[in-house]
């Protein structure tokens, strides 16, 4: 993880050379520490380090009714004007584009930025928006029935990237998992039949 946030930062430092027009800007809760260290890699590239703010974006989501009666937030934390600077949007999974969306609808609340960029860890594809990374630490080819998670030092106690199966997702859906379902289709041995 390390060694990928640090070709991002240097991508987009090749990009954008003066970080005091830069910012970065984490979508919570996991992409605001790994912002905070692209901001540190960018620092000892360039000397300068480009300033780092923090996006809650609970009451921005679509899916925002649905959710909860009161969503837990964490609160967003911009304490500078995006006017006219470059903002790095951060975030650990790159998934159906919604929580970027919802980002970007929050951010544009704040100000008017020169432009917009999105980085983030992981892409795992299955896009519901026409939304991109700019930058991208490493795409995975998953399916629906896989989640990915990213753990980070400063909030889990560790760097790792988990790639699981959503076993209780086709539970919920009232399906049987696919083990049980090739069980059930099995006819009994011929010579076990009853006689009528």
């Amino acid at each position: 993880m390390t060694r990928t946030l640090s070709r991002i930062g240097h991508e987009i430092l090749e990009r954008h050379p003066d970080a005091r027009r830069l910012a970065l800007v984490g979508i919570r809760s996991r992409g605001v520490p790994l912002a905070q260290r692209l901001a540190r890699v960018i620092a000892e590239a360039a000397g300068t380090e480009p300033a780092v703010g923090a996006l809650d974006i609970a009451l921005y989501r679509d899916d925002f009714t649905s959710l909860a009666a009161q969503p837990i937030t964490k609160g967003t934390d911009i304490v500078f004007s995006i006017d006219g600077r470059t903002v790095v949007l951060v975030d650990d999974v790159l998934f159906t584009g919604r929580t970027v969306r919802a980002a970007l609808d929050q951010l544009i609340d704040f100000g008017r930025p020169a432009r917009i960029e999105l980085a983030v860890l992981v892409d795992r594809g299955h896009r519901e928006l026409p939304i991109r990374a700019d930058y991208v630490g490493r795409a995975l080819a998953t399916s629906r029935d896989e989640a990915v998670q990213v753990l980070v030092q400063e909030e889990d106690g560790r760097d790792q990237v988990l790639l699981t199966r959503l076993v209780a997702r086709r539970a919920a859906a009232g399906r049987k998992p696919a083990g049980k379902r090739k069980l059930a289709g099995k006819r009994k041995p011929a010579g076990r039949r009853r006689p009528r």
